[in-house]
């Protein structure tokens, strides 16, 4: 009896043994069963597909090197550029500037009017000439009007340039060619505390036209506007 126990008892342990033996293998050729599954062809794809993969990272990074130099590049040029741009504004500003100073622009801005008349008292002794306005006593406001930074001066509204002329010519003035009857009123465009400072300087240009017997009026005007030079007639 004890025998066939005993012979069982080893039987379901031989058994046990086997099936675990059984079961391992299995499980072993279970884990093992996808790696045997790729085949040659299918190792050389992986390959192949790895291979582009790292060409295209590398062209990748090429390609955006490339792209950072060229932006560097763009943002040079358009350094330049605005450089340019700036500097032909510049240009055009200065060449407005010589237009106005040259009296080739149309003109307007704040400033100062001088109005020049003829003594209004003439003593019956006295020559008549001698308290009327000459072409000097214009040429005195308008010299200091320029000296004292005007941008633009006219006469009864006729604008000058460096190349104007003035003259009398009997009770009249001419003015390149063209002429004014009194008053005269000389218009400057500039800073008008600036302008009218310089004029009324104590033995300034306004004190030397009233010993001249001429009447002065000095306004200072917010809104003057300037055509251009008229050519001068020959």
């Amino acid at each position: 009896m004890r025998r066939k126990v005993r012979s069982r008892v080893l039987l379901t342990f031989i058994c046990f043994i086997f099936g675990t033996m059984l079961g391992f293998s299995y499980q072993h050729t279970k884990e093992e069963e996808p790696r045997r599954q790729w085949s040659d062809s299918e190792w050389k794809k992986e390959y192949e597909y790895r291979s582009a993969l790292i060409a295209l990272q590398k062209e990748n990074r090429s390609l955006k090197q490339q792209l950072v130099k060229k932006q560097a590049e763009l943002t040079e040029w358009e350094k330049k550029l605005a450089e340019q741009q700036s500097n032909e504004v510049g240009l055009a500003k200065e060449a407005e500037q010589l237009r106005m100073h040259v009296g080739k622009a149309r003109v307007k801005g704040k400033g100062v009017a001088v109005t020049l008349s003829d003594s209004s008292y003439i003593p019956s002794e006295a020559s008549a000439t001698d308290y009327i306005v000459h072409e000097q006593h214009v040429w005195k406001v308008v010299h200091e009007m320029l000296i004292s930074g005007a941008e633009a001066v006219a006469i009864n509204g006729q604008r000058i340039s460096h190349r104007s002329y003035i003259v009398c010519n009997g009770p009249v003035i001419e003015v390149d060619g063209t002429q004014h009857a009194a008053p005269f009123v000389i218009s400057a465009i500039g800073d008008p505390d600036v302008l009218s400072s310089a004029l009324e300087l104590a033995g300034g240009v306004v004190d030397q036209l009233v010993e001249d017997h001429i009447d002065v009026k000095v306004e200072k005007q917010k809104n003057i506007v300037l055509d251009p030079v008229f050519a001068p007639k020959p």
